[in-house]
């Protein structure tokens, strides 16, 4: 299948459980035991997808999750035993792509991985094959943000709402409209939170001032919206 599928967790057992539950699907996977050699592996291999446990020997979790970020956009699905929402925000602020709380079944894992991977090669909404507006430029075809000429890395998630937010400029999504779109599954602990975590990374990422922004607009009460744009 190409690129494996990297396992970071110092628990012995759980990666087993993991890997065997992944390979079952067809997955390739290769594991870590702590943060030193996630960092290694991850330059290694250059995997297609990393489960990353937070609590971890040498290097924790969010540490790594804030270096792979730095040099690449892997998506990053993080663990954790904590069922706190500070926990889950915390884990996407930093880069992360999504969440899994421990205990998890495999089916659980399997559905949450293979969610992700499908949305790690997003394809363009409509008929809309690019969209130039101020020192924004995002390419559908070929998923690729640009602001000032320059390439801007965005997790999975993050470029799904650009994705939607951006292909139909002016139209407003609310944040359940949203979640329909990154998420394939329900999880309702923390959703609308976790929408407004990705919006303010995006705006981190895009806009010249983030407090001041000219792309992703808020609509108070509504959700959500791209700038509307003049035809003429």
């Amino acid at each position: 299948m190409g690129n494996p599928i990297l396992i970071v967790d110092d628990d012995a057992k759980i990666s087993s459980l993991i890997a065997s539950t992944l390979q079952n699907e067809g997955f390739p996977t290769v594991c870590a035991a702590d943060g030193e050699e996630a960092l290694t592996l991850s330059e290694k291999h250059l995997p297609a997808l990393i489960i990353l446990d937070i609590m971890l020997p040498k290097v924790d979790g969010i540490e790594v999750c804030r270096q792979i970020r730095k040099r690449l956009d892997t998506p990053i699905l993080m663990l954790t035993i904590k069922a706190d929402e500070f926990d889950k925000i915390l884990g996407l602020t930093i880069g992360a792509d999504d969440y899994l709380t421990k205990p998890f079944s495999p089916r659980e894992l399997t559905a949450r991985v293979k969610a992700i991977l499908r949305r790690s090669l997003p394809k363009p909404q409509g008929s809309l094959k690019k969209l130039r507006y101020l020192d924004l430029e995002i390419d559908f075809d070929k998923c690729k943000i640009m602001v000032l000429g320059k390439e801007v890395a965005l997790t999975v998630y993050e470029y799904k709402i650009l994705e939607a937010l951006g292909g139909s400029p002016g139209r407003v999504f609310s944040r359940e409209q949203l979640i329909q779109k990154i998420y394939s599954y329900e999880d309702v602990s923390v959703v609308d939170r976790v929408i407004d975590v990705h919006i303010g990374n995006l705006r981190a990422k895009i806009e010249k001032d983030s407090s001041r922004p000219r792309y992703i607009l808020t609509v108070r009460g509504m959700g959500y919206k791209f700038t509307e744009i003049d035809s003429g």
